[in-house]
């Protein structure tokens, strides 16, 4: 029995691929997610703190979603428990990052390994490992709130991002690197950016001008919302970004080299053909 190598001498690791059982659940947990954030920016008056009671459907909806994604690339690409394992190890120590920053000044390292983790493992695969990662990591730090399925949702699509890059088959060395860690800056900000949607219709009005005022027009609210942005999110949002910047540049070539063996150990995707003797 072997393993087709398509004619090279080590068989390179490969994103898991997506077909279209898998690409249906993203989209469609994608949408939710997305109605989920921004349904109340064109919702009337009387909406504002009453946001924060979508959490238990949200996350309702959030986890049979994970596992339609999980068991529709199970389908499509074949992946067996050693997929699995990876998931888990990759989402304890995900988890297990998180706290390492005490949240000061916005410094979570968790941030890096979701970009690396994704680039290497595609999209589909990252974003079951971010939403889960974070859903751990709340567990183990009593972060446990409404906010909990909307942050599962962003580091979701933090992780699903870094696997839609381009170059995933080629692109290798340095150049990779600069990659990464630009996506990891501006991606940071976009994940930061998110969740203070959530956290902004969320708050009562008080008349600071950065508020959310339920009915009024959405250009007026997004004006706000930019306001609101940078004067309490910016520093934080700084910090995430360079961190991670400067953690996978220092450390995501030897990571993504130890991702990718483990990966071509794992032998995803590899298709079996069978000798036949005398043939």
């Amino acid at each position: 029995m072997n393993t087709d190598r398509s004619g090279d001498r080590v068989r390179r690791a490969r994103p898991v691929r997506l077909g279209p059982r898998a690409i249906a659940a993203l989209v469609l947990i994608s949408a939710i997610g997305v109605a989920a954030f921004g349904w109340p920016l064109l919702a009337g008056p009387g909406i504002g703190p009453a946001h924060a009671q979508d959490a238990p459907w949200l996350f309702a909806a959030l986890l049979p979603l994970l596992i339609g994604v999980v068991v529709a690339m199970i389908a499509d690409s074949g992946l067996d428990a050693k997929a699995v394992a990876m998931l888990g190890v990759l989402a304890a120590v995900g988890a297990a990052l998180r706290p390492l920053g005490a949240g000061t000044a916005g410094l979570e390292p968790m941030f890096f390994l979701m970009v690396l983790s994704g680039r290497v493992l595609g999209p589909g695969f990252g974003f079951v490992l971010g939403s889960v990662t974070m859903f751990a990591s709340a567990l183990l730090t009593g972060g446990v709130g409404p906010w909990m399925p909307f942050q599962m949702l962003s580091m979701g699509w933090f992780s699903m991002g870094a696997g839609l890059l381009p170059g995933a088959d080629r692109l290798r060395g340095r150049a990779e690197s600069l990659l990464l860690a630009g996506y990891g800056f501006v991606a940071s900000f976009a994940y930061g950016t998110v969740m203070n949607l959530f956290g902004w219709v969320t708050v009562p009005p008080s008349g600071s001008g950065v508020s959310f005022q339920a009915g009024d027009p959405l250009a007026e609210n997004l004006v706000r919302f930019l306001a609101y942005c940078l004067a309490t999110s910016l520093g934080w949002d700084l910090g995430r970004a360079v961190l991670t910047a400067v953690l996978t540049l220092a450390v995501g070539p030897a990571l993504l080299k130890a991702l990718r063996r483990a990966t071509r150990r794992a032998n995803f995707e590899a298709r079996v053909t069978f000798d036949v003797p005398g043939a």
